[in-house]
């Protein structure tokens, strides 16, 4: 029997759950779960967004995250939250997506993820307690040394 992987319709942020309780053929037959009308809508609007859109928003959501685990924003318990080790991994996938997405997505777009980029290489850079080997910074794989 295979496991159902849709979305829980009870659960809050739609996690998905194994569920073996039915089988496919009840699956298809049975009417849909509120959770599926929310996914054909959700796959509606994504139709309706440019990649250019798209493509800037995942890299806002890694800027963001790369600079909380910096260690440029605070927080509410200590006053200060870093682990660089995750903040080295978003940097280096911000710095692939960037260095991919950027002939595709035109030079403003482009030119504004890269200064974005840069400011957090060097962020991180500055937050290290050693300094990385030149062109061993995260992502300068990607973007060259950054200084």
């Amino acid at each position: 029997m295979t496991p159902d992987l849709s979305p829980h319709p009870s659960s809050p942020d739609g996690e998905f759950s194994a569920s073996d309780s039915e089988s496919p053929a009840a699956q298809s037959t049975s009417p849909a779960p509120e959770g599926d009308a929310f996914a054909a809508d959700a796959s509606r609007d994504i139709a309706d967004v440019s990649a250019v859109e798209i493509i800037t928003t995942a890299t806002v959501h890694l800027m963001s995250a790369a600079a909380v685990k910096i260690g440029l924003a605070e927080d509410e318990d200590t006053g200060h939250y870093q682990d660089l080790a995750e903040a080295r991994k978003l940097i280096t996938a911000l710095a692939g997506l960037v260095t991919a997405a950027s002939p595709e997505i035109g030079g403003d777009h482009a030119r504004s993820l890269r200064d974005g980029l840069r400011t957090l290489q060097l962020a991180f850079a500055e937050a290290l307690p050693f300094p990385d080997e030149p062109g061993e910074g995260p992502g300068e794989k990607w973007t060259g040394r950054v200084s």
